[in-house]
């Protein structure tokens, strides 16, 4: 009897999100959805397996996928104890469609404290770089990194004499500056002769 009961379901999930690529059925009793909707790092995917007893037991709900890295940890917690809230409610009745849909419908508060934790996890990168690099200092002398000099420009007084003499009053290379003699190249290289 359990049995038939999850074909039909598996039947009427492959119907209902026919055509929808964000659905797939992995296994015969693992499902995952694709949660797209908002954007960068806003997207997830959530995955049920259907245990032994399904659907008299509640299915296993995973998010520690790799498509999922970007997602924080408390976020992904957040999900799957929700979802399994849900799922509590729902014993003894077919319910993966239900969950996948529940998630669609309450996606938003999750993804803005997703927002709102990533926010806070740069903010502390950012002033522990900031805090490091501060401490930093040139040969290990503390002071040099006050007192260092800048490098206007890499070029010895020969390099740039030598470059202003390439160069007319306004700044242009004289013409011709770049041209081939054609007879001494074909002298080095071989010119063959054609008749």
């Amino acid at each position: 009897m359990m049995e038939a009961e999850r074909a039909e379901e598996r039947e009427v999930l492959q119907s209902i999100y026919e055509g929808d690529t964000s659905f797939s059925q992995v296994e015969d009793n693992l499902f995952q959805y694709k949660y797209n909707e908002g954007g960068e790092n806003k997207n997830f995917v959530l995955e049920i397996r259907w245990v032994g007893n399904y659907p008299e037991e509640a299915p296993e709900i995973n998010m520690d996928i790799f498509y999922n890295k970007h997602i924080m940890q408390e976020v992904k917690d957040g999900i799957v104890s929700s979802v399994k809230e849900q799922a509590q409610d729902m014993l003894g009745m077919s319910m993966t469609f239900t969950l996948i849909e529940w998630l669609k419908d309450n996606y938003e508060p999750f993804m803005v404290q997703q927002e709102q934790l990533a926010a806070e996890a740069r903010t502390a990168v950012t002033t522990e770089i900031t805090a490091r690099t501060s401490s930093l200092s040139i040969n290990g002398n503390p002071e040099s990194t006050k007192t260092a000099k800048k490098k206007t420009d890499g070029m010895s007084k020969n390099q740039k004499r030598r470059m202003w003499d390439r160069q007319n009053a306004a700044g242009e290379k004289d013409r011709g500056y770049d041209w081939v003699d054609v007879v001494k190249h074909l002298s080095q290289t071989g010119g063959g002769t054609t008749c």
